[in-house]
Parts: C-alpha cells; structure tokens; sequence
C-alpha cells in the first residue's frame, strides 16, 4: 500500500465514521459519490484492502520467472559483457526471441549486477550547428584507430563518411590511414552516390600539407596533398574543422559505433576484415539507416553524378610531374623511363609530363591531356676505375719528381710597377 492509497483510506474512514459527508469524501478523493459508496460497502467487507485495486500483481503482461532467467543467463556471457539496457533488449529479440522492453531488462540486469547507472558528467556546451537542408551538401570524414575486434585479429580501422542533413552513413573497415586506403572509400562512395558538394575533414597530413622544419615561411600557399588534388579535379569542395567538436556528428557517430558496433561485431565472430567490412555492410549500416538519419529538410539531393572527365583511376591516383629530358626520357620511382617515339610530339623537350601511380601499380604519363605509352630504359653500365698499378722503385733508378704548383704569380702584386708615361710609352710602341 503507497501513500496514495493510505490518503484515500483516511477519507473513507472518515466517511464511514460519518466526520464527513459522502459528497465531500467524494471531492476529497476526485470521484463519484457512488464510487464513494462503492468503497464504503467494500471497506466493511474486506477491511482496509477496499482501497487496493482486485488485480494489483496479476498483471497478464507479467514476464513468467523462468524467461527471465534465461535472459538473465543469456546477458551473463561473455559475448554480451558491456552491454547496456537499450543494446541488450535488441539483442534479447533478435537473437534468442525473448521481446521485453529496455526498462524491463534494466530492472533484470540491476538486479543480477550486471549494469549500474554512470553519473552524469556535465560536458562543456558548445554551440549547435544546423543541420544542412539537403543530402549531399555537406559529409563529414573522419577515421578511429578503435580496437574494433578486440584483439580477435589484424589491426583494422574504421574511416567514415557521415552526411550532415540526413546522418546517413557509408564507412569502411581498411588495413591502415594511408591516402591510397582513403581514397579507395571515397571511390566507393562516388561511385554510390556520387559528387557532393563538399567534405569536411580535419587537418590530418592527407588533407593539410605539413610545412617543413627549418624551411622560411613562403608567402604563397603550400601545394595540396594528393586527396586535396583530387577533390578539386573532382569539382567537391573542402572544409578543414579547427576542432574536434567541429566535426561532432562524426565524432558522435564514432561514439556509438565503438559500442554498438564493437559487440556486434563480437556477436558476430569477426576475426578478419573481411568479415568485418561483411557485418558492417549486412547489419550495422542498414540498423543504423533505420534508428539514427533523419529526414532533410529539403527533400532535393545535392549530389552531382559523375562525368565522362572524371576518370576515377586517374584521378583517385598518386599524381607527381617530371620533366621531360632531350632524350625523352625521365625519372620515376628509381626507373628510367622514355616515351615510344611514335607518341613523341613537339615542345615535349624541357615540358612537364604529367605521371599517374595508379593503386593497382601501373603507371600512366599524360601530356597535354593525352596518354603516351612509356618503355623502361636500362641505365648505362658503370665504367669500372681503371686501375693504377703500383710499382715498387727499383734501388738507384731516378725517382719522378710530384707536380709541383706553379709559382709564377707569387710575388705579382708586389712587384714595382712603370709609371703611367711609361706605360702609355709601352702600350704605343710598334715593333
């Protein structure tokens, strides 16, 4: 009996005892007088147990006791160590068929000691941004270092790319942060979406030129990095955060993956990246697509298709230039190489010549907006230092004497000089 329904007995007794009228009894306890009544013939009936309800603890949604402990020793294993109410309901249901609401498991798992509610800590604010109004003006990109398998295999990180009108997710799992695995995901995102309008990134080395040590200050702007190249071949601009809390929706999205997706994954049995990138692509981004985007206020998507002049292997590439030697040849990655004389074309000697590193290792030159087809050159062989013999002198032969430095000039500016009339004299005498 709760407090409440102590309040309600005193009225009622009050009323029985006739200290009160039924009508005011009935305004005390916000009910008809007939309730009133009702009460009062029960009250002499049953006693004090009139003011409960006849089905308090009968409930027919009441979870039996033995479904609850077998969710109870199901969320006890190790695979689920970690998990909270809200994650562990989900789990219940989809895996093991046992549909109980998140605020039913928090009860279970309090009791059995397996969650206790954290402190909320009061985090510095910073100020909202908003939203953008349509897909694809504006993704954020970012990559975790995260232990994702949790030391079940290889070292694997998770580079996302996060749409900031909608939250919709496209992100891959790769062996390293290189600039070759970066732009691999943004291959297979152009290709399934197509051009945004532009990224937002942080100031890591493959967006953001590093200045060299020890070098002066250039008043002109350093070059781009091979992704920031690209992106402006590609038409897509470029936004560089300042902060972490810049970039908050990937960073928040990171947040959730490095606990709903790390026991996911753990669920799952991922070992290899492969059957990471399988889980992330089957379960995690469709669930995510279902509980965490929004719909953009603008209902137009801002993505741009592909053109015929977005060659993504040229451009999607490691991009350097060289010069083009008399002999029509130059220099890359250790090798000589020389354009085939039927692809030779004048002003070709002393011009640049565009060199694309493919990633699946070929190499491709363009010249004025045309491929030219390249040989490798054997350098020349290295002509070996002939060798002095050395003889041994011979006792009284004469010995060569060492060269010796000429000394004709010492004393030069010492010497007494003629005097002007003299040397006029000199200069004017004919022979």
């Amino acid at each position: 009996m709760n407090q409440a329904d102590r309040d309600r007995l005193v009225a009622l007794k009050k009323a029985k005892d006739e200290k009160m009228t039924q009508r005011q009894a009935a305004e005390e306890l916000k009910i008809s007088e007939r309730q009133v009544r009702r009460l009062l013939a029960q009250l002499r009936k049953v006693g004090d147990k009139a003011v409960l309800h006849g089905l308090r603890g009968r409930s027919n949604r009441r979870i039996d006791e033995e479904q609850r402990e077998k969710a109870v020793e199901i969320l006890k294993g190790d695979v689920y160590k970690g998990f909270g109410p809200t994650l562990a309901s989900e789990y219940l249901a989809k895996k093991h068929d046992i549909e109980v609401s998140k605020e039913t498991v928090r009860k279970w798992m309090r009791a059995a000691g397996l969650w206790r509610a954290r402190k909320q800590r009061v985090a510095e604010v910073h100020q909202w941004r908003e939203r953008r109004e349509r897909f694809g003006e504006l993704v954020q990109w970012d990559t975790s270092t995260h232990e994702w398998l949790e030391g079940r295999g290889e070292r694997i990180y998770l580079i996302k790319m996060i749409d900031d009108a909608t939250s919709r997710l496209f992100a891959r799992f790769v062996r390293s942060d290189s600039t070759a695995e970066n732009m691999a995901v943004l291959e297979a995102y152009l290709k399934r979406f197509g051009r945004p309008l532009e990224f937002y990134t942080d100031k890591a080395s493959h967006f953001v030129t590093t200045p060299k040590k020890n070098h002066p200050v250039r008043d002109e702007p350093l070059p781009p990095t091979q992704i920031g190249r690209a992106l402006k071949e590609l038409g897509i601009g470029w936004i560089a955060a300042h902060s972490p809390q810049a970039k908050g929706r990937v960073e928040r999205s990171f947040q959730t993956a490095q606990d709903r997706l790390v026991k996911g994954l753990r669920v799952a049995g991922a070992r290899t990246l492969e059957q990471a990138n399988g889980y992330l692509e089957a379960e995690y981004l469709p669930e995510w697509a279902s509980k965490f985007t929004v719909i953009a206020a603008c209902a137009d998507d801002a993505h741009r298709p592909l053109g015929k002049q977005h060659e993504l292997a040229a451009i999607l590439s490691e991009v350097d230039q060289r010069v083009i030697t008399n002999d029509y040849t130059f220099r890359h990655d250790n090798k000589i190489l020389q354009i085939v004389r039927g692809d030779i074309r004048p002003r070709m000697r002393g011009s640049y010549l565009r060199v694309e590193t493919r990633r699946n290792g070929d190499v491709a030159a363009r010249f004025e907006d045309c491929y030219v087809q390249l040989k490798e050159c054997q350098p020349a062989p290295k002509t070996a230092a002939t060798a002095v013999r050395k003889t041994t002198q011979k006792s009284g032969a004469p010995t060569k004497s060492k060269p010796t430095k000429s000394k004709w000039m010492s004393g030069f500016f010492q010497r007494p000089s003629p005097s002007l009339k003299k040397a006029i004299k000199i200069s004017n005498a004919t022979s």
